[in-house]
């Protein structure tokens, strides 16, 4: 089995088998799919392997052996089955459980090392983005901006998003299994339980982005809504579901005077779902009445609908979408530090601007287009903290940060290109540069050359250059702008900061301004 990442492109026919693989703190999942066309697909086998690994990580800060010895059987014949679909693009991927396991390279080693599988830890934001596109498979958005939430073993993830993206997202470490662990010595007593866990869900606040607004609706996703929208009476064979507010406030009385083995005799809940299924209820209940609505969306799909999803989207390759979620996040997430949203947007663009027309020079790819897109856009967060030395403050800023399609480490590549847009070149005394690769190195130190000419051409933050030709000839690259006014301080700020590009590229740099 070949495993590939969601950004390996390949050519595309229909129809198209994919598979995924979940690794969750409560459970292990796969599903392999063929898909007849870009959107519709038909489940080929979807397989579910109840291993808690959420058990010992959030008590002890690791997985037992006993449970990467288990994961690793379970995947082996999750392998077994894709390979018998003849199946050869599948992503696996891991959630919290294992992104804050101790030990996770122990049990990515194995898989790799033993049954061939490539295991990915994913951010919480990333895990937003896979569901936001399960769930867009699914729902019709429409014009208006819904409230998406997973809930998983080990954390809830909170987004805002329409029919184009995801405008906001926000990961919460209160995940059914994480809850069942922090107040296992009530658990025998449900009245008691029932009161701990609504005091400490009251503490889950709906941030600023949020708060105030009337959303087109609130749809929520995860094994524990799929099952309380059954307990409601709802048709386990229906796509989607609607859970009203009263109907859920209701199943959560009945579920807190219940016992574990209550839960399981009387309302049927699996062993592994009847003891995290109260914690769960109560997280969705707090959310929905902070948002003022009165039913739950409910669209029976989860995280590996949306792997899947999202490998047939690379393949179709959707770049100008790609695009407008990365700028859309960026901006969402400037916006939290107040942001000069005008110039970030603007030095952003000429930024990419310059990057198309200089890709004979540098020849990088769209990935590090990318990088530039988010670096530009967030190059001047830092200046939330302080604006002297802002650009060291935008490094820790970002590299703390998360965004939908960004790896931490990706994420440490666009911190490391916003911080030099300005003020010193990378240097290897500086240690968050020190520690990239040499190849990493190299794209900072291009994508960093073109953003500080990029900024230098809106140094007043006034938007006066409106665009940038940039021509390489005989060892020069002569930039013409048009602009209005003299552009006195962006001459100025574009011979003091195009050093750095002249230095590394080996080219002298020449200014022109058209009318």
């Amino acid at each position: 089995m070949t495993c590939l990442s969601m950004k390996t492109q390949i050519p595309q026919t229909f129809p198209l088998r994919v598979a995924a693989i979940d690794v969750g703190s409560n459970a292990l999942r796969m599903l392999a799919a063929e898909f007849s066309d870009a959107s519709h697909y038909a489940v080929l086998a979807a397989e579910r392997y109840p291993l808690r690994l959420g058990h010992d990580v959030f008590l002890t800060g690791k997985m037992s052996g006993e449970a990467v010895r288990a994961a690793v059987e379970c995947l082996r014949n999750f392998a077994g089955t894709i390979k018998g679909l003849g199946i050869g693009l599948t992503r696996a991927v891991a959630t919290s459980a294992v992104r804050e396991s101790k030990n996770a390279e122990e049990l990515i080693f194995k898989l790799r090392d033993e049954v061939g599988i490539s295991l990915e830890m994913i951010s919480g934001y990333e895990e937003a983005r896979l569901i936001y596109l399960a769930v867009r498979n699914r729902v019709s958005l429409g014009k208006g901006q819904w409230v998406l939430t997973d809930l998983g073993g080990g954390s809830v993830e909170v987004s805002l998003a329409d029919e184009k993206g995801i405008l906001w997202s926000e990961s919460h470490n209160m995940g059914s299994v994480r809850l069942l662990e922090e107040f296992a010595g009530t658990a025998d007593d449900p009245g008691r339980f029932k009161k701990l866990l609504e005091e400490y869900v009251a503490t889950l606040r709906v941030p600023s982005a949020i708060a105030g607004k009337r959303p087109a609706g609130f749809i929520a996703t995860g094994g524990n809504i799929e099952s309380l929208l059954t307990l409601a009476g709802a048709g386990v064979r229906d796509e989607t579901g609607t859970l009203p507010l009263h109907d859920l406030r209701s199943i959560i009385e009945r579920l807190a005077v219940l016992s574990y083995a209550e839960r399981v005799k009387q309302l049927g809940l699996r062993a592994d779902r009847a003891d995290v299924i109260l914690p769960a209820a109560l997280v969705f209940e707090r959310l929905a009445s902070l948002l003022g609505v009165e039913e739950i969306v409910v669209p029976r799909v989860g995280l590996r609908e949306g792997v899947v999803c999202d490998l047939v989207d690379g393949l179709a390759l959707h770049e100008d979408l790609w695009d407008r979620q990365i700028h859309e996040t960026a901006a969402s997430l400037g916006r939290k530090y107040l942001f000069d949203e005008p110039h970030a947007l603007h030095v952003s663009r000429l930024a990419l601007s310059l990057f198309d027309q200089l890709r004979k020079v540098h020849r990088l790819d769209k990935a590090d287009r990318r990088l530039l897109m988010a670096a530009g856009i967030l190059h001047d967060v830092g200046a939330f903290v302080s604006l002297k030395g802002h650009h060291k403050h935008s490094l820790y800023v970002i590299s703390q940060s998360e965004l939908p399609g960004f790896s931490p480490e990706e994420m440490r590549l666009i911190a490391n290109v916003a911080r030099y847009h300005r003020k010193s070149t990378p240097s290897s005394p500086h240690p968050c540069y020190a520690m990239l690769s040499s190849a990493d190195q190299a794209r900072v130190c291009k994508l960093a050359s073109i953003l500080r000419l990029a900024d230098a051409l809106d140094r007043e933050h006034l938007q006066k250059v409106v665009d940038a030709a940039i021509a390489v000839n005989e060892g020069e690259a002569r930039i013409t702008v048009r602009g209005s006014g003299d552009l006195l301080l962006e001459r100025w700020a574009l011979r003091k900061k195009s050093q750095f590009f002249a230095e590394y590229f080996g080219l002298k740099v020449g200014f022109k301004v058209k009318r």
